[in-house]
């Protein structure tokens, strides 16, 4: 009797799911019954030809992590056989039925085997008219073959190719299948809904036609080839409302920028207009920028009644920084204003496919996605794919099969879709949505399309690719494709669609003569709403005094709370004596270390309500262990941050260790500090060598912003600097790289020298009326050294000093007065006490920019007497601050100066080669005739 006979009295529905179960996740199947299918699996493999899928590298069939390393083939029932052939072709087109889709609109797309032919599957022509259990996977029920696979063919290889399978959650797969089987993968919309696509489309051309009639010749980087992406965000907009998302944060490039402000955003097209002629800024203090680059904030009424705010943030041209910085101004509304429903607020980056394939930031930020201090519940991503990148065929532009792949890193679903064909454009649009509110996790939307003109509009693209651009020349547009659509259908006549295109081109016409009577542009930056109350800060009120005191008896509670371990829990014995010296120096000794002080200046801003955030590698516990502000339970490793206990009222410290990125993290920090004023936001790089790994978003943003897009932030870096012998990449932040970047009033820089002067720094930032970048060279042996401690009233009722003069009897008695900063001040103290020169004066710069100059003055006034004025550093000539000085001190042209000489490397790697150029730089500080 044939050992598998019970099967044929079975139902072969069960089979047939739990084969198609054990096709997707092998490891969820009983481990009888996978030994089974493996030996099927292992039979067929025998059976066949060994078949290569080139160059999409997903196998035909899952296999389980478990699978045994010797299986014996399984020689099943005829018809049991074929129900199991019928399930492999199911799960190859839910494989790999995206790479025979119809989503190219002008090229033929590449070829890829094995095809999905049923041959392929041992099945032949003669079993399309067999009916077959499988088909009630799929929700048909019990049918034939042919209308099994004429499903397959219009759920997954039509106009939108799914790529899902590689996901690894049973319940998300599930829900996908589920909800690409409605309707078979295809939009059901009413006669008014497609009439509302049509409108959204005929704007998106007109808009593009007109400015292409208007403004001949000048750079707007058309959508055209991509105009489905306006109907898809308006229809995206309008579902997310009834969802219950209240904001949009939306970053996208140049590409179809000026379309989407306009006919999503809803700026006033005179606006762009006026942007367009060249008009001089109403504002005298800010420089703009180029028109497609500019941000805008707008609020939007629903057809459903619903009110929801959309952000467009503003970026520079180098593609894909803006997408850190959208996820860091949603993160920050989400902790702000909507902590307990945080998918209110909807991050949507639009990205173009050169670019999400080449930008390593894109890897990055996707990174972030699922991260603790940076997930955002989820990103929606639209690739405007041109299939091509300025004049780079994608072929040139990626090894991958898709510009998308990247997705796969975070087991995202990818929809491919046909730009031409605008319904399943918005039934994408609408799945995205879907799924990130289900689920919380990012998508992916590759919208196949094209590049009408070339890069810009005054570029030729049939230098480089002549053949593609002689069929886009005939192609007709999506709005034209739609329109003959819903004639073909009845929805419309021809006399509604001119009626259409008739009103939004009069609509332009009027905004077009508006613009006329302007006579200069106004740039509105985002976001205002939360920066009400703030002002601009000019150079001389970056200057003024703050007042960051602090009362003492506040104080006191704020140390009381942050140096006492919570009872019935088990910590480290390093822990508890940190914790335990940390109340001796403040309630015993009266002397507190950089780490309590800065400690101290986050609990006294969290005990007046305002939240701090703080990220970057190993700031938890600081990359030199002095900071501890998370510590961790013992045996558990439950988390204790003692910052959020210390009122009931208080605001929240958020402080979180990053992914190993500089990059994404210090745009993700600039975008949270970017949407609110009132949070002391903070990022701290490893060692401050490591900054220029983030140089694209300190030059694009951080030191520039203000100046072109009238954008505010009060981000703090924090940058560990100071040679100490250990290496190039291991002693300068590049201070002179930050330096050079100063003008006028964008941003602070300063190298502090003490606790005190470091706590009042970081309330300066909170405190004042108006916000700026705030740049400080932190330090990391002075961290325990005994020289740098302050006392309690020093926090309490002292002040930021941009200037620390020496403590001398009489000043007429100096000789040499030398001007110094941050860590190289106690080395020359040191060089002082131990040599007794009383007549040199030590003068430590904390404010680099904007510099004291009053203070500065003042002081080479006090010593009048001085042979000599000094500008002593410990780095190279052609680094640290001595060029920063020549720039903006005249008295400095007539300084000496004292330090290494001109290298290429910051610093030796060798110990003994520092000290020996560390120990001459002193020397010639003490005596100028060292200097040889």
């Amino acid at each position: 009797m044939d050992q598998f006979s019970f099967l044929n009295a079975a139902h072969t529905a069960y089979f047939a799911e739990l084969y198609d179960q054990y096709l997707q996740h092998p490891d969820s199947v009983e481990p009888s019954w996978r030994a089974f299918f493996q030996g099927f699996d292992f039979g067929v493999k025998e059976s066949q030809e060994e078949q290569e899928l080139r160059p999409v590298p997903n196998s035909q069939v899952v296999q389980s992590n478990n699978a045994s390393p010797s299986v014996a083939p399984v020689e099943l029932p005829e018809e049991l056989k074929k129900e199991f052939k019928v399930v492999q072709l199911i799960d190859a087109y839910r494989t790999r039925g995206h790479l025979f889709t119809k989503t190219n609109p002008v090229r033929e797309r590449r070829k890829y085997a094995p095809t999905l032919d049923i041959d392929n599957f041992g099945l032949s022509q003669a079993d399309l008219e067999m009916t077959f259990s499988a088909g009630e996977i799929l929700d048909l029920g019990k049918t034939t073959l042919k209308n099994i696979i004429d499903h397959l063919q219009k759920v997954y290889c039509a106009s939108i190719g799914v790529e899902y399978m590689h996901m690894r959650k049973p319940e998300e797969i599930k829900w996908i299948q589920n909800w690409l089987n409605v309707n078979e993968n295809k939009p059901q919309f009413t006669p008014k809904q497609k009439k509302q696509i049509l409108n959204k489309l005929t704007q998106a051309v007109g808009f593009e036609s007109f400015l292409h009639t208007k403004f001949v010749g000048q750079k707007r980087f058309s959508l055209e080839g991509g105009e489905s992406l306006i109907p898809g965000l308006d229809a995206l907009i309008e579902k997310a409302a009834e969802k219950g998302v209240k904001e949009f944060v939306m970053g996208m490039a140049h590409r179809g920028r000026l379309n989407t402000l306009t006919n999503i955003f809803g700026k006033a097209p005179k606006d762009i207009f006026s942007e367009f002629e060249g008009k001089d800024y109403e504002q005298e203090f800010f420089d703009g920028d180029v028109k497609y680059h500019l941000g805008w904030t707008s609020c939007r009424k629903t057809d459903s009644g619903k009110g929801i705010t959309l952000n467009i943030a503003p970026n520079p041209s180098h593609l894909e920084t803006v997408g850190p910085v959208v996820e860091g101004i949603t993160r920050s509304k989400q902790d702000r204003h909507y902590l307990d429903t945080p998918k209110a607020v909807l991050p949507i980056v639009v990205h173009g496919d050169a670019a999400i394939a080449g930008q390593g930031v894109v890897y990055e930020t996707i990174q972030m996605a699922q991260l603790d201090g940076y997930k955002t519940q989820g990103t929606i991503h639209v690739v405007v794919n041109n299939q091509i990148g300025f004049t780079t065929n994608y072929l040139d532009a990626r090894s991958s099969t898709y510009c998308t792949d990247v997705a796969k890193v975070t087991l995202s679903p990818v929809l491919h879709v046909n730009a031409d064909d605008t319904e399943a454009v918005v039934h994408a649009m609408l799945f995205a949505l879907d799924y990130r509110m289900e689920f919380g996790k990012d998508v992916f939307i590759d919208l196949l399309g094209y590049r009408k003109y070339g890069h810009n509009e005054g570029d030729e693209p049939r230098f480089t690719q002549p053949k593609l651009y002689k069929a886009i020349a005939k192609h007709k547009n999506p709005k034209e494709i739609y329109k003959e659509q819903l004639l073909s259908q009845g929805v419309i006549d021809q006399a509604y669609a001119e009626e259409l295109e008739k009103e939004y081109k009069a609509f332009l016409e009027q905004d077009f003569e508006s613009s006329k009577k302007e006579d200069t542009t106004i740039i509105t930056p985002i976001m205002q709403e939360e920066w009400e109350g703030l002002s601009y800060g000019s150079e001389t009120e970056m200057m003024q005094k703050v007042d960051t005191n602090y009362d003492q008896e506040k104080l006191d509670r704020v140390a009381k709370r942050i140096t006492q371990l919570p009872e019935g829990k088990k910590f480290l014995k390093k822990i508890t004596r940190l914790i335990k010296a940390r109340e001796n120096m403040y309630f015993e000794k009266n002397q507190l270390d950089w780490g309590l002080a800065e400690l101290l200046a986050y609990g006294s801003l969290l005990e007046e309500g305002h939240d701090v955030r703080m990220t970057g590698q190993d700031v938890e516990r600081g990359t030199f262990s002095h900071r501890h502000a998370v510590l961790k339970v013992e045996e558990s490793e439950e988390e204790i941050i003692l910052h959020n206990k210390i009122t009931e009222d208080q605001g929240e410290l958020y402080i979180y260790n990053s992914l190993l990125s500089e990059y994404a993290v210090l745009g993700f920090d600039y975008g949270y500090a970017m949407a609110d004023p009132n949070v002391l936001t903070i990022w701290e790089a490893q060692f401050g060598d490591f900054s220029n790994g983030a140089q694209i978003v300190i030059d694009q943003y951080i030191s520039s912003a203000e100046d072109k897009w009238k954008l505010q932030n009060g981000l703090v870096m924090l940058l560990p600097h100071g040679y100490e012998g250990q290496g190039a990449e291991h002693s300068s932040a590049r201070m002179e790289r930050y330096l050079q970047l100063c003008a006028k009033d964008n941003m602070y820089v300063a190298n502090c020298t003490t606790p005190a002067n470091f706590f009042h720094l970081l309330r300066r930032q909170i405190k004042s009326n108006f916000r700026k970048p705030l740049i400080v060279f932190t330090p990391k042996s002075l961290l325990r050294h005994p020289k740098v401690v302050s006392t309690k009233q020093e926090l309490a009722e002292g002040s930021f000093k941009p200037l620390i003069d020496d403590q001398v009897e009489n000043p007429k008695n100096i000789k040499s007065l030398v001007f110094c900063m941050g860590k190289f001040y106690y080395d020359l103290l040191e060089r002082k006490e131990k040599e007794g020169r009383d007549d040199v004066a030590l003068v430590r710069l904390e404010q680099l920019f904007p510099l004291p100059m009053n203070e500065i003055k003042e002081t080479i006034a006090k010593y009048n007497n001085a042979e000599e004025v000094v500008w002593a550093q410990e780095e190279p000539r052609n680094m640290g601050a001595w060029s920063h000085l020549l720039l903006h001190l005249d008295e400095a042209k007539s300084f000496r100066v004292a330090s290494r000489k001109f290298y290429g490397a910051p610093a030796a790697g060798s110990a003994t080669r520092f000290k020996k150029r560390h120990n001459k730089v002193i020397d010639i500080v003490f005596d100028k005739t060292q200097d040889k």
